[in-house]
């Protein structure tokens, strides 16, 4: 308890210990104790909280301001920009092997792990979330705790999720749930993650609890959406039901009153968002919970955002995304695209041409060239936008 009344302010410490779970609070406590943030923020949800962290953002220089008051513009930095599939690895016990995933024995991961992270939040906020996937108070419900010094990451997850910090406060210690701990890492003059060498994504199956540090790509360090899939497919396996990386959507059909509900799944990039979006109800483009209800299969979408690739977005193949990303009343934050000296973002696809300004790999202008003399994109193959689902018309 001494370690919380040192490092959260008494409104925020109130907001903390509300929640009846002293499990949690101790959690809490520990990761302090070897981060060693400066300062603490209870994110409960409430509007006063998600314009916290989103201005928390726009301060820190983790996302930069646009022509429009709600758009923002993110950078990873040229070497942080996709999933680290090589430091992306399972914790395991000792000696237990899974085919085809990276695993490594868990007393040695979260050894490292910890040791990677000893300190490093100094100087920094430690920002505290709580979230769930899926409908709130249902069957299908999995509540997750974000812990993170990246307000670009608790900004998406507001985004992106559903925030229950009344549920905690409600129902305490009797809630299972994930945990998922993140730290950007020392940042150079860019904004951008400084030790790549150390980048770690680190899965503990046993303790449903995620470790990524040193890293600020949202596949990376966004809790709940890549990580939380791996924690939600062993818990599936275990329970008999299904987490798959699938989009969820309904076609109606002529002479019937029912549509029928369809599950896809494609790879990542191959078109699950874009496909979702030309059926005639959207459920989800990305990840699907699915359970046998009354012998029937039930499915549900574990977000109530997405978090998409905006690379060849055009407003004839994509009308409602590009309708959402070109709106000044929508809340979107790009990922590496192109932001213009007077504010516009543009990307591969968007109409109109280029024109000088930042990008993923820093200043920019038409024509430039690499050391290599190959011509640099004004936006990344991989870059993205993140918005709520909610704006689908």
């Amino acid at each position: 308890m001494k370690v919380l009344k040192e490092k959260l302010d008494p409104k925020n410490l109130e907001k903390l210990l509300k929640i009846p779970d002293p499990e949690l609070h101790k959690w809490i406590a520990d990761v302090i104790r070897w981060a060693e943030p400066d300062r603490v923020f209870v994110n409960t949800g409430s509007p006063e909280d998600l314009e916290y962290v989103r201005r928390r953002a726009l301060e820190n220089r983790e996302e930069l301001p646009t022509k429009y008051p709600r758009h923002t513009v993110h950078f990873d930095g040229p070497k942080d920009l996709a999933r680290d599939r090589l430091n992306t690895k399972i914790l395991v016990p000792g000696g237990y092997e899974i085919p085809f995933i990276k695993t490594l024995d868990r007393e040695k991961g979260l050894r490292e792990i910890k040791e990677i992270m000893r300190g490093i939040m100094r100087g920094k906020e430690m920002l505290i979330g709580f979230y769930c996937l899926g409908p709130r108070g249902g069957p299908f419900t999995i509540y997750g705790i974000q812990i993170t010094d990246s307000a670009y990451v608790m900004h998406s997850e507001n985004i992106l999720y559903r925030t229950c910090y009344e549920d905690f406060v409600e129902k305490g210690g009797k809630i299972r749930c994930m945990r998922f701990l993140h730290s950007a890492g020392e940042r150079d003059e860019h904004g951008w993650s400084k030790n790549i060498d150390k980048r770690r994504i680190y899965i503990d199956l046993e303790d449903e609890t995620t470790y990524s540090t040193n890293t600020q790509y949202a596949g990376n360090t966004v809790g709940l959406k890549k990580l939380a899939l791996r924690l939600c497919i062993y818990r599936a396996y275990k329970e008999g039901w299904l987490c798959e990386h699938m989009f969820v959507a309904g076609v109606d059909v002529p002479g019937s009153s029912e549509p029928v509900y369809i599950t896809g799944a494609f790879p990542a990039g191959c078109g699950k968002t874009t496909t979702t979006m030309y059926s005639d109800r959207v459920v989800g483009d990305d990840i699907a919970m699915i359970r046998a209800i009354d012998g029937v299969a039930r499915a549900v979408n574990t977000e109530v955002g997405m978090f998409g690739i905006i690379d060849g977005i055009n407003p004839v193949d994509d009308p409602d995304i590009y309708r959402i990303l070109t709106s000044p009343d929508t809340e979107v934050i790009f990922s590496n695209v192109l932001l213009t000296e007077d504010g516009e973002v543009w990307w591969v696809g968007k109409e109109g041409e280029p024109r000088k300004g930042i990008n993923y790999a820093g200043e920019w202008w038409p024509g430039k060239k690499d050391e290599e003399g190959r011509e640099i994109r004004p936006s990344h193959p991989n870059a993205r936008f993140t918005t709520s689902i909610r704006y689908l018309r």
